[in-house]
């Protein structure tokens, strides 16, 4: 095949690519997930169904009136098998690293700012391929006691 048809054949296999490419962009695109933690100190969110890979966008909407001396939140996912209580206990004594313990930095798989109510953070977590349960909690003093805490379940 030459010319015209040589060509239009070879554009129909470009564009029947891109438009292939295009489609696994988008279904490899994250799936957010939207949780607000108030002055409750508590998670909207408890539990997160992924599958195994899956990258997730977490926003964290912080929704109180406190200020935030007082009540900041954020959204930090442990890897399975972390002591979420040993976690906690060494992050309200990091005040100084925004309640997140710099000898436990390697239970993170992913971790939000903290924010003051009225603002709002993210975060892209890409879940590991093997199923498990993954803890997410929040840092900030007390907060873990009283909810603001769940899991990303991976199956």
């Amino acid at each position: 095949m030459t010319g015209w048809k040589a060509w239009r054949g070879a554009a129909v296999v470009c564009l029947a690519a891109v438009a292939g490419a295009g489609s696994l962009a988008r279904a490899q695109a994250p799936r957010l997930v939207v949780v607000t933690a108030g002055d409750d100190m508590k998670f909207s969110v408890t539990q997160i169904t992924a599958r195994p890979g899956e990258v997730l966008k977490i926003r964290l909407n912080a929704i109180g009136t406190a200020p935030k001396a007082a009540m900041a939140h954020n959204l930090i996912v442990l890897r399975p098998g972390s002591s979420q209580i040993a976690f906690v206990e060494a992050a309200a004594q990091a005040k100084t690293t925004d309640y997140v313990p710099p000898a436990l930095k390697s239970q993170i798989l992913a971790s939000t700012i903290l924010i003051a109510n009225g603002e709002h953070a993210e975060v892209e977590v890409r879940l590991p391929k093997r199923a498990g349960t993954y803890p997410f909690l929040c840092s900030f003093p007390g907060h873990f006691g009283n909810g603001a805490r769940g899991s990303i379940v991976v199956k």
